[in-house]
């Protein structure tokens, strides 16, 4: 059997059972497997693959038949242009929360000797994109979970970042000592109400942490906490920026209005969907 052979009968299974993108997906997995960027696999189109070659191929097949994330299997996401390592202990790392680094960078970096609270760290992906484009920026990294921060810390070793990026493992504000504040606070925190998981995707129902995922029954609850507490974290003139989910902009809004914030806006993702919440501190 040739790669391409090999290849083609990939896709095909993927597609039987209703795999989104599968020649994406199987080209993202024959590239790991055979050492090579997917634009390249042409040239080993009619090469014979060896033994071991095609049953790592199919063992990950395998595993994304049973929709496992093709980023658990290949232990790598995109952000940024970042490539982090993944598990199932964190988040993986999607393309709207790439608009949320976005405006963090743009309030940023006109500012020198900044300090950020990256609430809800998980793979660490916002905190050490952040640092990287800002050399001279600190960033306090906190998680829940111990093992998302060992992994965010191997994160921050990979990309040298991790003289920048203080971690801590704390819930929510808690992070923060008495005191202690921030030019800015951004978070993508869990939005998702408890109810609605069970009907999520597979990929997402059965490999994302639930603890990243769990925003209480109606979602809103890590931001009923950043309204109530996080202006007095801020700095004057401080921001705040965390992600939020479809339909949940009004109800979120009204939080940090009822919290008498300065100012409040949303913005939308690529997508066009509205999906980050910014709130202001008073000067």
């Amino acid at each position: 059997m040739t790669v391409c052979l090999l290849i083609n009968k990939c896709v095909n299974m993927l597609r039987e059972v209703g795999i989104k993108s599968p020649l994406a997906d199987v080209e993202w997995l024959a590239s790991d497997i055979f050492k090579c960027r997917r634009s390249e696999l042409a040239l080993y189109a009619h090469k014979m693959p060896t033994h071991e070659q095609v049953d790592r191929m199919l063992k990950n097949i395998k595993r994304r038949l049973d929709r496992e994330p093709l980023q658990h299997i290949l232990g790598i996401g995109d952000f940024y242009g970042y490539e982090f390592r993944v598990s199932s202990d964190v988040l993986i790392p999607r393309p709207e929360t790439e608009t949320l680094a976005e405006l963090a960078l743009g309030f940023l970096q006109p500012l020198t000797s900044q300090i950020v609270f990256d609430l809800g760290t998980g793979s660490g992906c916002i905190a050490i994109t952040l640092a990287k484009r800002c050399p001279g920026l600190k960033v306090i990294a906190s998680d829940v979970s111990e093992s998302a921060l060992n992994l965010a810390k191997l994160n921050a070793e990979t990309f040298n970042a991790i003289e920048q990026v203080e971690f801590r493992e704390a819930d929510g504000l808690a992070a923060l000592v008495e005191g202690e504040q921030v030019d800015l606070i951004v978070s993508n925190p869990p939005y998702i109400p408890s109810g609605d998981i069970s009907s999520l995707q597979p990929e997402v129902r059965y490999y994302d942490p639930h603890l990243a995922l769990d925003g209480g029954e109606d979602g809103l609850q890590f931001y009923r906490l950043l309204a109530a507490e996080g202006q007095s974290r801020l700095k004057p003139g401080g921001k705040l920026m965390a992600e939020f989910g479809d339909g949940q902009e009004s109800a979120i809004e009204g939080l940090f209005a009822q919290a008498a914030w300065p100012n409040v806006e949303t913005t939308n993702d690529l997508t066009g969907k509205p999906r980050i919440v910014i709130a202001s501190a008073g000067q």
